[in-house]
């Protein structure tokens, strides 16, 4: 017997739940890793609650990314699309009269091999 496809209200609704379900925990467990990394790794009460911050909002981006992937790109954003022609051929520049790589000058003050004189204060 053939599998019967669900209708699109009902797969648009089971994507809304995946998607506010995956949105909460995300960020539930963003926040949270980032309260247990502020807590170990910072003192000011500011640094505190922007490792949190960053940790919620990591959170909430990953989310949207998979979000949009269940919705296939139906908001937000879309990533650019990769084409597989081949790349531009760039024809090579003409080759420059100036070494790229310098020699440092020469002192004759730098070449001495000496060791320098210490006066013992005795």
């Amino acid at each position: 017997m053939q599998e019967m496809e669900r209708p699109p209200q009902r797969q648009y609704e089971e994507n809304w739940d995946a998607a506010i379900d995956l949105t909460l925990r995300r960020f539930v467990y963003g926040s949270l890793s980032g309260a247990a990394s502020a807590l170990l790794l910072f003192r000011s009460p500011s640094t505190r609650w922007a490792a949190v911050a960053f940790g919620a909002g990591a959170g909430i981006g990953s989310a949207f990314t998979d979000s949009s992937k269940l919705f296939r790109g139906s908001f937000g954003a879309s990533s650019p699309s990769i084409s597989s022609s081949p790349p531009a051929v760039v024809p090579d520049a003409q080759p420059s009269s100036v070494d790229p790589v310098r020699e440092p000058p020469q002192d004759s003050k730098l070449e001495r091999s000496e060791e320098p004189v210490v006066k013992d204060s005795q």
